[in-house]
């Protein structure tokens, strides 16, 4: 999926304000309303736009803390493992991965021993040898595709 100059454009004015209206984006970009809506509605069919749940602040559900596990599991029953893992509310984000982890989960907890619960948790899914925990301490650059969008950002 190869967005033009317009699509980017288009991306780029949602990122300044996600509550413009295809109006008021027809308007700052000089395109017609028409336009702005067949754009949204092939972004839309071609993926671009990630679920609306992906904005919502876990810290706001009583969730402040936030950790990274690596998770080292038996690989093949890694597809087992993960939907186990799946199973825990906890567990916001996960990863395969290369080198030393196979796994790698993005997880929230109320507190250091909500923490060590979900740990215990994870332990117990058959097929997980071992974990490797690191409390986040804070976000120094949040998830962004705006320097992507940007004209001469690599294609």
């Amino acid at each position: 999926m190869l967005l033009d100059a317009t699509d980017r454009r288009l991306l780029l004015a949602l990122a300044e304000d996600p509550q413009r209206t295809a109006v008021a984006l027809a308007a700052v970009l000089g395109l017609s309303r028409n336009t702005v809506q067949a754009r949204l509605a092939g972004l839309e069919r071609k993926g671009a736009f990630l679920p609306f749940e992906r904005r919502i602040n876990p810290a706001a559900l009583g969730y402040p803390l936030m950790a990274f596990v690596h998770v080292h599991v038996h690989q093949p029953a890694l597809a087992r493992i993960t939907a186990d893992l799946a199973e825990v509310p906890e567990v916001t984000e996960a990863h395969g991965l290369t080198g030393d982890a196979d796994i790698l989960l993005r997880v929230v907890a109320a507190d250091a021993e909500d923490l060590f619960r979900i740990n215990k948790q994870i332990l117990a899914v058959d097929g997980v040898q071992r974990c490797d925990t690191n409390l986040a301490m804070g976000e120094l650059i949040p998830l962004r595709a705006t320097p992507l969008l940007q004209p001469g950002s690599r294609r």
